[in-house]
């Protein structure tokens, strides 16, 4: 506990993390008139392992927070993906949608992650940058989260903050999830990332690359791994490579990925650059929580956000868009809750949350983890990446699909089928 003479602070939302999901959270309540405190364990500008890349979701949020993604504003725009696989290359532009826009953006994510939170504190949002949360304050005869320890400054001064909700946006690790007693489901879906940056005439590519294979070829005998590499433009003279794989390889625990990326970058043609001597930084790795791999998403006052609730895309390891896009439904849900006059319809109104997530993501997540196990068997992909480009209709769709870019209502015969999959499988 604190001590007595701690320093103490209400509000009306603790926001624990400005990755992407808290500075998203915080910005949608105060633009809702609550007073909301923003808690970072860093200090600004600080990196994340993360492919830079963003696909039209993640834009439709920027966009929606008032954010200038405007290439004179330092951005870089996308117009689709293009995939490699087998010797061959199909350029898939993005869907043209009502729902979406029609072209992605890259930003590295020391800047994007600091615009997001200066944008929540322009709205009105209170930013404590070198404030480690160390653990929840609860009420001690039910259980429910009152507030959070933490350390503030260089300092480290004990402070103490109280709030009647409290988000948890504090990524893969949530130490805040933890200590309150929600724990990740190893049986979802758990993906790896690891990434590098080298500088490279490939810098100001206006497609966002996947390669289809990925390959190990360390020993004797080359082995077609699940996942994909990407080769991301950054428009700043360098180019981010990097791979995600699933823990649905057999190898998963047993490869050193930064090796394997190592191998991988050593078989690019020699004029990219992808060559030790380019690297402008270490390689670093990062997990991918899939799939609602840790819930309940609200319980006794905590909320979960992006990746503390595993909210990353299984069909392709995306979590910025889902960051965001949980952020403002919590906000909203949050809005609401605190809105009405009593604590038991207050708590109706939290429970939503869960259920908001359900609907919107929580068929489309089952099909994933099925589409996770497929890739799993190495005979199923490597006749994926084989045939697959030997079919552009088809990969057109599966564009949709594995960017969960369709739209609702009025959409074409794709978007139908898609969405009425999403519909019928479980939401669970």
């Amino acid at each position: 506990m604190a001590e007595p003479a701690a320093l103490e602070h209400t509000a009306d939302v603790i926001v624990v993390g400005a990755g992407p999901a808290g500075s998203t959270t915080a910005f949608h309540l105060a633009q809702a008139g609550l007073d909301v405190l923003l808690l970072e364990k860093t200090s600004f500008p600080r990196e994340k392992v993360c492919g830079d890349g963003l696909t039209p979701r993640a834009v439709k949020q920027l966009v929606a927070m008032g954010i200038d993604v405007s290439e004179e504003a330092g951005w870089l725009r996308n117009k689709g993906l293009r995939v490699i696989s087998a010797g061959k290359r199909l350029e898939l532009d993005w869907p043209e949608l009502s729902s979406y826009p029609d072209y992605g953006l890259v930003r590295k994510r020391d800047d994007f992650d600091e615009q997001l939170a200066r944008q929540a504190e322009k709205a009105g949002a209170r930013l404590h940058e070198q404030c480690n949360v160390s653990g929840p304050i609860r009420d001690e005869r039910t259980g429910r989260i009152v507030g959070v320890e933490a350390k503030l400054g260089q300092e480290k001064r004990q402070v103490a903050f109280r709030a009647p909700v409290v988000v948890a946006a504090d990524g893969n690790s949530s130490r805040l999830s933890l200590a309150m007693g929600r724990h990740r489901d190893e049986k979802r879906p758990m993906g790896v990332a690891v990434r590098t940056y080298f500088t490279s005439p490939r810098h100001d590519d206006d497609y966002l690359e996947s390669w289809f294979e990925l390959w190990d070829r360390r020993g004797p005998r080359e082995k077609l791994l699940p996942g994909y590499g990407w080769v991301f433009g950054m428009g700043d003279g360098t180019s981010n490579v990097g791979l995600g794989v699933l823990n649905s390889s057999p190898a998963f625990k047993d490869l050193d990925w930064r090796e394997v990326l190592r191998a991988w970058c050593a078989s690019m043609p020699q004029e990219w650059q992808f060559t030790p001597e380019h690297m402008t930084g270490p390689i670093r790795g990062a997990a991918l929580p899939m799939a609602f791999n840790r819930q309940p998403h609200y319980a006794r006052g905590l909320l979960l956000v992006g990746d503390a609730g595993g909210l990353v895309n299984p069909f392709n390891g995306e979590g910025i868009a889902y960051a965001m896009e949980s952020g403002r439904m919590a906000a909203e849900v949050i809005s609401q809750a605190l809105a009405r006059q009593t604590p038991a319809q207050r708590e109706v109104a939290l429970r939503g949350y869960p259920k908001a997530l359900k609907d919107t993501y929580g068929g489309y997540y089952t099909l994933g983890r099925a589409f996770v196990r497929l890739i799993g068997n190495p005979r199923v992909m490597r006749l994926a990446a084989e045939r697959g480009l030997d079919h552009p209709a088809l990969m057109r769709f599966l564009l949709k699909l594995l960017a969960n870019l369709t739209d609702p209502t009025g959409g074409d015969a794709t978007d139908r089928v898609i969405n009425g999959l999403s519909k019928v499988a479980p939401r669970s």
